[in-house]
């Protein structure tokens, strides 16, 4: 079994969003193309408090990507992003959802932010996705979304470190960077944690790949 992971196609991470990803929506018919070529098709969603504690607004002397400390953890500081049952926090609306098997959300504790579809970023609580994959017999992930340098990142890492063959859709991510190098610095990052970093073309390309790979 295979299975797509969809990353947080959300409009607050598209254009004109509160944490705009440049080319963000491009992602969106990628996904479309490729959700018939897959067995199994799920997605995360950033889900947070409107108190997140890593958002600018509760932090009186911090800036938009800077570090502080969140409950001992290091975190960058975000805008206001991705607020449980706001607009900002939807999935695209192009996205076909008849496709997507399951939706996980994650990020709802106020005290620490999560990247990964898999655990929040102190691994205190597992969002039930590695779980279901298993439960399924998933063996193999692909991974894409938003964004290649965060969320993607860490969503494939913890794929890989919990067994699965895991791969990352090159063409169907975009990156933050708010540095400049942070997506390539992921991409390496990805490489050497074993994490193939492939593109995939829609329609019946993409479920030759599938076959042959």
């Amino acid at each position: 079994m295979r299975a797509l992971v969809l990353v947080d196609l959300q409009y607050d991470f598209m254009p004109g969003g509160a944490l705009a990803v440049a080319g963000g929506d491009a992602t969106v018919p990628v996904a479309n193309a490729l959700m018939p070529a897959f067995d199994l098709v799920v997605a995360t969603q950033d889900w947070h408090p409107a108190n997140h504690g890593s958002f600018v607004t509760q932090h009186a002397n911090a800036s938009i990507g800077s570090q502080i400390e969140l409950d001992g953890l290091p975190q960058t500081v975000w805008p206001v992003h991705c607020v449980q049952n706001t607009r900002g926090a939807a999935l695209h609306d192009d996205l076909d959802r008849r496709c997507i098997d399951r939706v996980f959300p994650k990020g709802a504790d106020a005290r620490v932010d999560s990247y990964s579809g898999f655990f929040d970023n102190a691994r205190r609580r597992a969002t039930g996705l590695g779980e279901y994959l298993g439960q399924r017999k998933v063996r193999e992930v692909f991974v894409m979304g938003l964004a290649t340098d965060y969320c993607v990142k860490f969503t494939a890492l913890d794929a890989a470190e919990l067994g699965f063959r895991t791969h990352v859709i090159a063409n169907g991510c975009r990156a933050v960077n708010l540095a400049p190098g942070d997506e390539q610095s992921a991409l390496d990052d990805l490489r050497a944690a074993g994490v193939q970093i492939t593109t995939m073309g829609p329609g019946s390309s993409a479920r030759s790949r599938l076959r042959a790979g």
